[in-house]
């Protein structure tokens, strides 16, 4: 194989301060190599001239769907404080789920939304030796708005964090004399079922956490664990389970709440229309540069986790739904019931190896949609109408849940079939799906670790 050099030799494409493009089907020349300054133009005349690239769909309705900034204006200008607010007030005790669907009976009668822990777990008989610690189950409650999400981050307040703190003081003297040694604060491990993500709030968390300090009673853990952030954390029960008990491999079904803001202040309107209201679109001009600025970062990982081709640039003046229909959101998603099934395309920042084959199935048992209003606040004689998501399922993949709830919205709004879901998991990119919906309106509502009922949901 021959290579055109330059001068001594070198070959041309090396030749500094010379720079070569690389084209790929559908993208903007990308920069493999060059001068700073000609890589920092490039870049500039990048982002003013991007047309992000979209998926290749080929269905009927390809040219009425929303594409992925379309999509992300939509999702993001909604009054999310207020469903931010409603969650807050249920994890104080102030109000809960339920009253979002008054009448509602649970399967025993009763308004709680608790699990109890079964009897396969429940602590029988004295152990010793190294079983001889004590485990205990905490269902936690916390508002995703007040923290920087679950896992632990060194200088960010997460979840995790504040209640391993909290129950630092129940650690055994050996442990804690080794952490001391370590020069490492003394901290108990929590272990969960579940991550969530920052602004993803939780309702019935559940995590575990072990000591040799047999003089630890279960009130003491709760007592302390509301003392860490109150308004923010708390811990609705705390019970001694058996050491076999694990929350996340012990759980045999998830339950996940979304709440979607159906009108309010901010409103997206598509195709470039002009806004009536001058004023407005003032007021929003900055709040609409930063979500654009957040998109192309959030898009920029979108992207790059998305093998190549199958890039399409958006029809140009299609004329495309600013509004969807809730009942249409339902029959999507229930054709996801009762199926295993790969949602790989429904899954963000998952590794490669973690894309393909059973580790991305999931079982969903239930996935339903209605409409309903928050309870009225100070701001309105009326609550926000909302549109309620409720799904169930044995597990749930990175950001599965925000991404199967602004593909369900982008599909009804788009007019596609009750099979639209189905068909995307046979898609080659993840471009074929929406961006997550916000973290906002999310909520982990319940861990079970018994058979699934459906008569735990609120949503039939």
């Amino acid at each position: 194989m021959s290579i055109r050099t330059g001068g001594a030799g070198i070959p041309s494409s090396f030749l500094w301060p010379r720079c070569r493009v690389r084209r790929l089907p559908g993208l903007l020349p990308i920069v493999a190599a060059g001068t700073a300054r000609g890589c920092a133009g490039v870049m500039e005349d990048r982002r003013i001239e991007e047309h992000h690239v979209h998926y290749n769909h080929t269905d009927p309705c390809s040219h009425l769907r929303w594409t992925a900034r379309e999509c992300y204006e939509f999702m993001y200008e909604r009054p999310w404080q207020r469903v931010s607010n409603f969650f807050a007030d249920v994890v104080c005790g102030k109000s809960s789920l339920r009253s979002l669907f008054p009448g509602v009976p649970t399967a025993d009668g009763s308004v709680g939304d608790t699990d109890t822990v079964s009897a396969d777990f429940a602590s029988r008989k004295e152990r010793t030796g190294r079983w001889a610690r004590s485990t205990f189950k905490i269902d936690l409650g916390y508002h995703g708005g007040s923290f920087e999400g679950w896992q632990k981050q060194p200088d960010l307040n997460t979840v995790q964090g504040v209640v391993e703190m909290a129950l630092g003081e129940f650690v055994d003297e050996k442990k804690a004399q080794q952490l001391k040694d370590r020069s490492l604060p003394v901290e108990g491990c929590a272990s969960v079922a579940g991550r969530t993500d920052k602004g993803v709030s939780a309702l019935h968390q559940v995590c575990s956490f072990y000591t040799w300090n047999k003089s630890v009673k279960a009130c003491d853990i709760k007592d302390a664990i509301n003392r860490a952030a109150p308004g923010k954390l708390r811990a609705l029960s705390v019970a001694e389970v058996s050491r076999v008990f694990h929350p996340n491999f012990s759980a045999k079904w998830r339950r996940y709440f979304y709440i979607f803001p159906l009108d309010g202040r901010c409103k997206h309107q598509l195709n470039n229309c002009e806004r009536r209201d001058s004023a407005y679109a003032d007021e929003m001009a900055d709040y609409r540069t930063k979500l654009l600025t957040e998109f192309d970062h959030e898009n920029d990982r979108y992207l790059s986790a998305s093998p190549e081709g199958d890039h399409e640039a958006p029809v140009a003046n299609a004329v495309k739904n600013d509004s969807f229909s809730v009942s249409k959101v339902n029959q999507l998603l229930l054709q996801l019931e009762g199926k295993s099934l790969s949602y790989k395309m429904f899954a963000r920042d998952t590794k490669a190896s973690r894309s393909i084959g059973p580790p991305t199935e999931c079982y969903v048992f239930h996935a339903r949609a209605v409409e309903t209003r928050l309870p009225c606040d100070d701001q309105d004689g009326e609550g926000l109408r909302v549109m309620c998501v409720e799904l169930v399922a044995n597990r749930f993949l990175r950001r599965m849940v925000r991404v199967l709830v602004a593909t369900s919205i982008r599909e009804a709004a788009a007019g596609n079939g009750d099979d639209a879901l189905l068909k995307l998991m046979d898609a080659t990119c993840r471009r074929a799906t929406a961006p997550p919906a916000p973290p906002e309106g999310l909520c982990l509502a319940d861990v079970g670790y018994e058979e699934f009922s459906r008569e735990r949901c609120l949503i039939s």
